[in-house]
């Protein structure tokens, strides 16, 4: 059975093929061949990828993605859909599945959102409750330098406080926009906030939320 990380990597992989190497994604900065070029850098060179987190290494890491989104972009879509090399812990299920479900998804949707007549995703409920298991493990990491105290709300009355403080914004929405929007994609999310107007317009523009 294909697991979530699995499909999210095929559905991303034939949207970036699709778009062209040369379109806009949500990623500020970035066009399609950038950001295919992320995914496979983040698989494929560690020693890279971990600028990610280490800020020293930051430089490092831009100019092996750079070198990265060089190449074929048919070489770097296969590269996509294959999968990590055979060593690769990102080969072993559990931590395919913790690490990629959410990053496949979320890049999938930069590609989708930013085009001018995209259209909503209808998630099935499987999935919808994959994703929100992972917004409650991770909400307070995700929402650590929020501007305001934050409340993420699923339509069946589920929350999870993502930041602790006053005043309080509550987001609701399904499981997959409120990952959106906790990953720094507010202006595309389909939520809903409520709130003191104040707060709000200084939760929309912060940048600091996600990773």
């Amino acid at each position: 059975m294909s697991t979530h990380a699995k499909r999210e990597r095929l559905l991303l992989a034939d949207l970036l093929e699709a778009a062209g190497p040369d379109a806009p994604t949500l990623c500020e900065g970035w066009l399609t061949r950038d950001l295919a070029a992320h995914v496979v850098v983040r698989e494929r060179r560690p020693d890279a990828a971990a600028g990610t987190v280490v800020p020293p290494l930051k430089a490092r890491l831009d100019r092996v993605q750079a070198e990265f989104a060089e190449k074929p972009y048919e070489e770097l879509i296969q590269l996509i859909r294959t999968g990590p090399p055979r060593m690769s812990p990102f080969t072993l299920k559990l931590v395919d599945e913790g690490a990629n479900t959410v990053e496949f998804y979320v890049h999938a949707e930069d590609v989708r959102r930013a085009q001018p007549d995209w259209s909503a995703r209808e998630l099935d409920p499987v999935f919808s409750d994959a994703l929100w298991s992972r917004l409650e493990k991770g909400a307070k990491l995700l929402g650590r330098r929020a501007p305001v105290g934050l409340v993420l709300r699923r339509p069946n009355g589920q929350t999870a406080v993502a930041h602790r403080g006053t005043p309080v914004v509550t987001v609701s929405g399904d499981p997959g926009e409120l990952t959106m929007f906790v990953f720094g994609r507010q202006d595309q999310a389909k939520v809903e906030l409520d709130g003191d107007q104040d707060a709000i317009d200084r939760l929309h523009q912060a940048k600091q939320l996600g990773i």
